[in-house]
Protein backbone atom coordinates (compact mmCIF):
# COMPACT_ATOMS: atom_id res chain seq x y z
CA UNK A 1 0.00 0.00 0.00
CA UNK A 2 1.23 3.41 -0.68
CA UNK A 3 0.43 5.99 1.34
CA UNK A 4 -0.73 9.19 0.20
CA UNK A 5 -2.94 10.70 2.80
CA UNK A 6 -2.52 13.95 3.53
CA UNK A 7 -1.50 13.96 7.36
CA UNK A 8 -4.47 16.69 9.57
CA UNK A 9 -2.87 19.84 11.12
CA UNK A 10 -1.94 20.05 14.55
CA UNK A 11 -3.07 23.33 15.15
CA UNK A 12 -6.32 24.59 13.19
CA UNK A 13 -9.55 26.30 13.81
CA UNK A 14 -12.29 23.37 14.89
CA UNK A 15 -14.31 23.10 11.61
CA UNK A 16 -10.50 23.03 9.39
CA UNK A 17 -9.38 20.14 11.91
CA UNK A 18 -12.92 18.36 11.67
CA UNK A 19 -12.47 18.72 7.67
CA UNK A 20 -9.01 17.33 8.14
CA UNK A 21 -9.78 14.48 10.13
CA UNK A 22 -12.72 13.45 7.61
CA UNK A 23 -10.76 13.22 4.80
CA UNK A 24 -8.09 11.30 6.36
CA UNK A 25 -10.41 8.86 7.69
CA UNK A 26 -11.68 8.69 4.14
CA UNK A 27 -8.16 8.16 2.47
CA UNK A 28 -7.41 5.72 5.20
CA UNK A 29 -10.67 3.95 3.87
CA UNK A 30 -9.51 3.84 0.14
CA UNK A 31 -6.02 2.97 1.42
CA UNK A 32 -7.04 -0.73 2.63
CA UNK A 33 -8.55 -1.15 -0.73
CA UNK A 34 -5.66 -0.63 -2.76
CA UNK A 35 -4.25 -2.90 -5.05
CA UNK A 36 -6.77 -5.76 -4.83
CA UNK A 37 -8.77 -7.34 -7.15
CA UNK A 38 -13.00 -7.11 -7.39
CA UNK A 39 -12.60 -10.70 -6.23
CA UNK A 40 -10.65 -9.88 -3.11
CA UNK A 41 -12.27 -6.91 -2.25
CA UNK A 42 -15.48 -9.32 -2.02
CA UNK A 43 -13.63 -11.97 0.54
CA UNK A 44 -15.46 -12.28 3.04
CA UNK A 45 -13.60 -11.57 7.21
CA UNK A 46 -15.42 -15.13 8.48
CA UNK A 47 -18.68 -17.30 8.23
CA UNK A 48 -21.36 -16.32 9.10
CA UNK A 49 -20.70 -12.67 8.65
CA UNK A 50 -20.76 -10.78 5.26
CA UNK A 51 -18.24 -7.69 6.07
CA UNK A 52 -15.81 -7.25 3.14
CA UNK A 53 -13.64 -4.46 2.39
CA UNK A 54 -16.05 -3.52 -0.40
CA UNK A 55 -19.60 -3.70 1.50
CA UNK A 56 -17.52 -1.30 3.85
CA UNK A 57 -17.06 0.99 1.01
CA UNK A 58 -20.46 0.21 0.11
CA UNK A 59 -21.82 1.07 3.92
CA UNK A 60 -19.86 4.27 3.98
CA UNK A 61 -21.55 5.48 0.92
CA UNK A 62 -24.72 4.84 2.55
CA UNK A 63 -23.65 6.62 5.62
CA UNK A 64 -22.09 9.52 4.37
CA UNK A 65 -25.42 9.48 1.95
CA UNK A 66 -27.69 9.35 5.19
CA UNK A 67 -26.23 11.78 7.07
CA UNK A 68 -25.10 14.94 5.44
CA UNK A 69 -27.34 14.57 2.10
CA UNK A 70 -30.86 13.17 3.77
CA UNK A 71 -30.27 14.61 7.58
CA UNK A 72 -28.19 18.48 6.61
CA UNK A 73 -29.35 19.06 3.36
CA UNK A 74 -32.70 18.01 3.78
CA UNK A 75 -32.56 15.54 0.37
CA UNK A 76 -35.64 13.50 0.04
CA UNK A 77 -33.65 10.35 -1.45
CA UNK A 78 -33.49 6.93 -0.99
CA UNK A 79 -30.63 4.98 0.36
CA UNK A 80 -28.35 3.13 -2.51
CA UNK A 81 -28.17 -0.33 -1.85
CA UNK A 82 -30.30 -0.71 2.14
CA UNK A 83 -33.74 0.15 0.70
CA UNK A 84 -35.70 -0.48 4.32
CA UNK A 85 -32.82 1.47 6.30
CA UNK A 86 -30.76 -1.41 7.20
CA UNK A 87 -27.49 -0.12 6.61
CA UNK A 88 -25.99 -3.84 7.25
CA UNK A 89 -27.20 -4.91 4.29
CA UNK A 90 -24.92 -2.76 2.27
CA UNK A 91 -22.09 -5.02 3.72
CA UNK A 92 -23.22 -7.82 1.30
CA UNK A 93 -21.35 -6.84 -1.92
CA UNK A 94 -21.44 -10.77 -3.44
CA UNK A 95 -22.34 -9.21 -6.78
CA UNK A 96 -21.17 -5.70 -6.73
CA UNK A 97 -17.50 -4.32 -8.23
CA UNK A 98 -14.98 -1.87 -6.68
CA UNK A 99 -15.97 0.56 -9.90
CA UNK A 100 -19.97 0.68 -8.19
CA UNK A 101 -18.90 0.82 -5.20
CA UNK A 102 -16.51 3.56 -5.21
CA UNK A 103 -18.11 5.53 -8.11
CA UNK A 104 -21.54 5.61 -5.28
CA UNK A 105 -18.57 5.84 -2.69
CA UNK A 106 -16.63 8.91 -4.27
CA UNK A 107 -19.84 10.53 -4.99
CA UNK A 108 -21.50 10.60 -1.77
CA UNK A 109 -18.28 12.16 -0.27
CA UNK A 110 -18.56 14.69 -3.00
CA UNK A 111 -21.60 15.61 -2.37
CA UNK A 112 -20.73 15.54 1.62
CA UNK A 113 -17.69 18.48 0.95
CA UNK A 114 -20.21 20.74 -0.78
CA UNK A 115 -23.52 20.47 1.93
CA UNK A 116 -20.38 20.94 4.38
CA UNK A 117 -18.48 23.68 2.65
CA UNK A 118 -21.58 25.48 2.28
CA UNK A 119 -23.15 25.64 5.76
CA UNK A 120 -22.38 28.69 7.12
CA UNK A 121 -21.45 27.11 10.71
CA UNK A 122 -21.11 23.75 12.37
CA UNK A 123 -23.94 24.78 14.46
CA UNK A 124 -26.60 24.40 11.01
CA UNK A 125 -28.81 21.44 11.70
CA UNK A 126 -31.07 19.01 10.36
CA UNK A 127 -33.79 16.14 11.30
CA UNK A 128 -32.34 13.01 12.10
CA UNK A 129 -35.56 11.01 11.96
CA UNK A 130 -34.27 7.66 13.61
CA UNK A 131 -33.59 9.78 16.49
CA UNK A 132 -36.61 11.99 16.19
CA UNK A 133 -34.45 14.79 17.34
CA UNK A 134 -32.56 17.56 15.12
CA UNK A 135 -28.49 17.30 15.06
CA UNK A 136 -26.01 19.58 14.35
CA UNK A 137 -23.47 19.42 11.55
CA UNK A 138 -20.74 19.35 13.72
CA UNK A 139 -22.23 16.29 15.68
CA UNK A 140 -22.52 14.66 11.69
CA UNK A 141 -19.04 15.36 11.17
CA UNK A 142 -18.15 13.70 14.54
CA UNK A 143 -20.27 11.00 13.77
CA UNK A 144 -18.99 10.30 10.66
CA UNK A 145 -15.40 10.30 12.26
CA UNK A 146 -16.45 7.61 14.56
CA UNK A 147 -18.15 5.59 11.73
CA UNK A 148 -14.79 5.89 9.50
CA UNK A 149 -12.22 5.07 12.19
CA UNK A 150 -14.48 2.23 13.68
CA UNK A 151 -14.54 0.60 10.12
CA UNK A 152 -11.57 1.32 9.05
CA UNK A 153 -9.87 -1.37 12.24
CA UNK A 154 -12.27 -4.14 10.31
CA UNK A 155 -10.38 -3.13 7.47
CA UNK A 156 -7.42 -3.22 8.68
CA UNK A 157 -8.29 -7.06 9.79
CA UNK A 158 -9.93 -7.56 5.95
CA UNK A 159 -6.72 -6.55 4.50
CA UNK A 160 -4.46 -8.78 6.67
CA UNK A 161 -6.58 -11.56 6.15
CA UNK A 162 -6.25 -11.14 1.95
CA UNK A 163 -2.52 -10.83 1.63
CA UNK A 164 -1.46 -10.22 4.95
CA UNK A 165 -0.63 -6.41 4.51
CA UNK A 166 -0.70 -4.27 7.72
CA UNK A 167 -0.19 -0.93 8.40
CA UNK A 168 -1.98 2.72 9.39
Amino acid sequence: MTDDRIAPPLIADERDMLRAFLDYQRATLAMKCEGLTDEQLRRRSMPPSTLTLLGLVRHMAEVERTWFRRVIGAEDIPLVWSEDGDFQVAYDAEDSTRAEAFDAWRAEVEHARRIEQEAESLDVTGYQARWGADVSLRLVMLHLLHEYARHNGHADFLREGIDGVVGA
